[in-house]
């Protein structure tokens, strides 16, 4: 495959992750083995390269024993060392009184193209404890994860030639114009370098660099001067092309979110199975996230399925549940204010607190346990996890330790409504239903168990206490000063206003919604599959353009 028609089938590989990225890393990967290049006979006319060859074939480079060329050039080139070429120990002879450029990490980008920043120091000022250099020398972050990132760069139009920077940096200074830096810092900026490097970095996890010997003494490509400049030229108008294809790929990105919120907006408007199916239309690339929130949020809003107006008010069906919760001598919740309401329901839907809706309502219990799951029969204590992803998952407890008796009121059974009393911002008070349990788990007590009559579709209820409207009046009422670490007390939970319909309407909404979630899933299965099929198709044309290292 030629790079031309590489890049002209980028949309066969756009759904890819980080394609034009992995573009970018092809173009510096292709340019330092030759494949950008042409090679032309006046180049080995140079006196200057005639004799470096003459000089260089007559003697071995004096780079790393272990270091073999990770892959072929043309014959024209050479493998060389920087050390060949010019100086890893670099300093500066300036009088103290020179203004001169300083460069902290956050002024040198990671993306090629994009010269360093300096702030304007005295040179009295930065001469001691930090990284010298001079327009043209090459510097190159040391330390993790600034290394591996690619923070590199060409000092170009420093303060009167010279500056001084963070001491995590390695310097590249050439004696000889037989190098061009533009194209050193091609080779430092490829994966290929960066890669063979990252074995190489010694000291503690954070911590951790890339040594000198490493930059100075690594098999560098090295062709003729002439031809660094066509490269490095060939590379600048490739990088300009991927920088094209990317603000394209960002503005198709825009337009279909534009798309995609009106889509969204066109069937809340009004829910008929013509504009539903525009949700689930290609061309519009709705997130199947944004998908599940809207599908949810119509849902509980009465907007998602039809009224009946055969069915009994869910009125009706609250002053039977009120009837059965005083027999209890169950506590009873203020009604739901008309100003606290956050949408208008549908006429023959009510709206209620959730605690004039439950039976009962509990947490479970904490004893100290330790990390290992239960197995088999013994008791375990449920993590918050079990019920934190939208799907019960008793796998996530912890064992009660041997000799403590377990409490079997606070077991879990089928049929229970759990919610997690705390955690983060994102997932507190996030419920599930518990539909299949095995014996011998209880709650802990982070965990709040609500039990609801036979004439409640507690799939409904899941549904309501995970829209939006309720996720809003959590957030107002949880308490805790960090996102990671939020509380929402049982009060609170039992006050959550919800919009009731009338039980068969609940059923015939839990039934469109698992229909619905059904083909998400199906849209997202296919959304990974052709990411995968990009990133297959992305993967074998690199292959074929750059080849194996």
């Amino acid at each position: 495959m030629k790079l031309e028609t590489f890049f002209e089938k980028f949309d066969q590989f756009a759904d890819a992750p980080d394609a034009v990225e992995k573009m970018r890393e092809m173009v510096l990967q292709l340019a330092v083995q030759g494949a950008l290049s042409e090679r032309h006979s006046s180049d080995q006319d140079d006196a200057a390269w005639r004799e470096f060859v003459t000089r260089f074939d007559q003697r071995s480079c004096e780079s790393d024993t272990d270091a073999e060329p990770p892959f072929e050039i043309p014959d024209e080139w050479r493998w060389a060392c920087l050390d060949d070429l010019g100086t890893t120990r670099v300093r500066n002879d300036v009088e103290d009184s020179t203004r001169v450029s300083f460069v902290p990490m956050a002024l040198i980008s990671s993306a090629y193209g994009v010269a360093a920043k300096s702030e304007e120091r005295k040179w009295s000022e930065i001469k001691k404890g930090f990284t010298h250099f001079a327009n043209g020398d090459v510097v190159i972050a040391k330390i993790t994860p600034c290394f591996e990132n690619a923070k590199s760069a060409v000092m170009r139009n420093l303060i009167n030639g010279f500056g001084a920077g963070t001491t995590e940096l390695h310097v590249f200074r050439r004696v000889t114009n037989l190098i061009l830096p533009e194209f050193v810092l091609l080779f430092v900026k490829t994966r290929g370098f960066i890669t063979r490097g990252e074995p190489r970095m010694t000291g503690s996890a954070g911590q951790k660099r890339v040594p000198r010997e490493y930059l100075a003494t690594s098999p560098f490509p090295l062709p003729p001067l002439a031809e660094q400049k066509r490269i490095v030229a060939k590379v600048d108008e490739l990088m300009a092309l991927c920088d094209r294809l990317e603000a394209q790929q960002q503005d198709r990105e825009t337009r279909h979110a534009v798309l995609a919120r009106a889509s969204l907006a066109r069937f809340a408007d009004a829910p008929t199975p013509a504009n539903l199916n525009f949700l689930f239309h290609k061309s519009y690339a709705i997130p199947p996230a944004d998908l599940r929130k809207s599908i949810l949020t119509l849902a509980v809003q009465g907007k998602l399925v039809p009224q009946d107006p055969n069915d009994e008010p869910a009125e009706e069906l609250i002053t039977r549940i009120v009837q059965q919760r005083r027999a209890k001598k169950a506590k009873a919740y203020s009604p739901v204010d008309s100003d606290a309401v956050p949408f208008e329901a549908p006429y023959s839907w009510s709206w209620v607190r959730l605690g004039n809706l439950s039976l009962s309502s509990d947490s479970g219990w904490s004893p100290q346990c330790g990390s290992e799951s239960r197995f088999g029969n013994e008791w375990g204590v449920l993590k918050v996890s079990a019920v934190s992803w939208g799907n019960f998952n008793p796998e996530a407890n912890k064992v009660l330790p041997p000799g403590m008796e377990p409490r079997p009121e606070c077991e879990v059974r089928s049929g229970d409504l759990l919610l997690s009393r705390a955690n983060t911002e994102e997932l507190v008070a996030r419920s599930v239903v518990v539909e299949r349990t095995p014996p011998h788990l209880m709650m802990s007590d982070k965990i709040v168990r609500f039990t609801f009559p036979e004439e409640i579709e507690k799939a409904f209820i899941n549904l309501a206490n995970l829209s939006a409207p309720s996720r809003d009046y959590y957030m107002r009422n949880a308490s805790g000063t960090s996102s990671s670490m939020k509380n929402i007390g049982r009060e609170v939970m039992c006050n959550l206003p919800v919009a009731l319909p009338p039980l068969a309407e609940q059923k015939r909404i839990v039934a469109k919604v698992d229909e619905l979630l059904a083909l998400v899933d199906r849209l997202e299965s296919d959304i990974g599959a052709s990411r995968v099929q990009a990133s297959g198709l992305l993967a074998a044309a690199v292959a074929e353009l750059v080849g194996k290292e």
